[in-house]
């Protein structure tokens, strides 16, 4: 992989923003520059023009590394998403124009501005990346080859019952997230192993623990824990199964985009709102969900306001800093607070009231209703200095980003343990970004996580040094 950064081709990615802006007077122009924007960012990244992808790997070899897998779901839900939201705005359902329909043209400037942000944080996003982008080491450590699938497997049965012991210790149930994507990523892994080098055994525990995991995920309330439980697997299997990968996994993506908004909706009416369980909950929302005589199970509304966070971020828009002041470097400063745990300062301000105080002071939600809608990452950049903000902490991130996926490959002998396990379950949270106090805090303790690992796998000389 070429050294070279050339300047002029990483401005290149910053033009769609730049023309969205000297086109704003119009706004649906401006709207859709800034939108194909970002599948722009996607074609000139992933395809290497801008700067080389890392040679020492193929690309199907290589997705779990940030200039992939967490730019795709990162920026693509970031920036993507939102064009169904635009279109409603615009007076659409289901792709037809509503008849005498008056577009609130507040609501379109609002909506057009967030998509020129969200175009600049994804070009500042994966500049980060890019700039940090070298995977050109001198190896250090390293794993035996016919050692690496049984070490994923024993990760994955010892890292499950890790999480659940975090999750009982009063003030360190925030271990437990990270413990538990790790079990599930290094149980997907071992799978992956598995399969081709025919260990029955080893496959049908791993299977055992993905059928529970992807069980979790369903009756979690959440979306992205099912669609990321699928797209994992297939990445893992990719590489040995390109055809029978495509073939399945592509068109069971499809379906679970179309029959997830019904069965969610379906889910948390009862298992959060009466008083159903868990499982019967699952299973009225399963039924619902194949159920399409059911008029009411139209995925727009979810496309337009559940699968994009478009308009929850027009409203901070609107009230920042028109009624309200930037942030400037306190949400840094919350962040700092919340990295502290609290087994050690049992008096320490509750992360979720910190962040949900300016949610309420933007009116995004009412103070008395009982919804969390904590702000994401790009909207946190926005309030703490607006334009500015976007571009340097979106850089950050992407950097950020970048680097500990070097630094994980540079400790657990290269891709497979480090970005692949390591990177991909410690850090997981940095394929969605959450508001500032809940990533930086995740972020840092995952990395000391990282280096407790690499003691204890070094320690037992899982890992030789070269």
């Amino acid at each position: 992989m070429s050294k070279a950064i050339s300047i002029e081709r990483f401005i290149v990615l910053f033009l769609p923003w730049g023309l969205s802006l000297l086109f704003q007077s119009d706004t649906v122009l401006s709207y859709f520059i800034a939108w194909l924007g970002s599948f722009f960012i996607f074609a000139i990244t992933l395809t290497g023009w801008v700067r080389p992808i890392p040679d020492d790997r193929t690309v199907a070899e290589q997705l779990m590394r940030p200039i992939f897998l967490v730019q795709i779901i990162f920026a693509g839900y970031m920036a993507c998403t939102s064009i169904f939201y635009f279109l409603t705005v615009l007076g659409y359902d289901n792709f037809h124009k509503l008849n005498f329909y008056l577009v609130d043209q507040q609501q379109l400037e609002s909506t057009v501005s967030c998509q020129r942000f969200y175009c600049l944080a994804h070009a500042s996003f994966v500049t980060g990346i890019l700039v940090f982008m070298n995977y050109e080491y001198k190896k250090k450590y390293y794993v035996e080859t016919e050692d690496i699938a049984n070490l994923l497997f024993y990760l994955a049965l010892i890292t499950l019952p890790v999480s659940i012991l975090f999750l009982r210790i009063p003030g360190l149930s925030q271990f437990n997230n990270q413990f538990s994507s790790l079990s599930f990523i290094a149980g997907t892994l071992a799978l992956a192993f598995a399969i081709p080098l025919k260990k029955p055994w080893n496959t049908l525990i791993c299977v055992i623990l993905y059928a529970f995991n992807f069980y979790q995920a369903l009756i979690s309330g959440f979306k992205e824990p099912i669609i990321i439980s699928t797209l994992v697997l297939g990445i893992f299997l990719y590489p040995n199964y390109k055809k029978l990968v495509a073939i399945t996994f592509g068109p069971f993506m499809v379906l679970l985009f179309i029959f997830l908004p019904t069965y969610n909706q379906i889910f948390r009416e009862n298992a959060w709102s009466e008083d159903v369980d868990a499982q019967d909950a699952s299973q009225l929302a399963f039924d619902a969900a194949l159920d399409q005589s059911n008029p009411d199970n139209s995925n727009w509304g979810f496309l337009a306001y559940r699968l994009s966070e478009i308009d929850m971020f027009t409203t901070y828009i609107k009230s920042t800093p028109a009624n309200i002041d930037y942030y400037g470097l306190q949400l840094v400063k919350q962040s700092a607070i919340a990295i502290v745990p609290r087994v050690m300062w049992p008096s320490k301000p509750i992360t979720e009231d910190l962040v949900m105080q300016r949610v309420y002071d933007a009116g995004v939600v009412n103070r008395n209703s009982n919804v969390s809608a904590k702000p994401p990452f790009v909207v946190d950049a926005y309030l703490s200095f607006g334009g500015i903000g976007i571009f340097v902490f979106l850089f950050l991130y992407g950097a950020t980003a970048q680097l500990i996926s070097v630094q994980a490959e540079k400790l657990f002998g290269g891709y497979i343990l480090g970005t692949a396990l390591i990177f991909s379950g410690l850090f997981q949270i940095m394929w969605r970004g959450l508001s500032f106090e809940f990533l930086i805090n995740t972020v840092f303790w995952s990395y000391a996580s990282m280096l407790v690992i690499f003691r204890i796998l070094r320690g037992r000389n899982i890992l030789k040094e070269i």
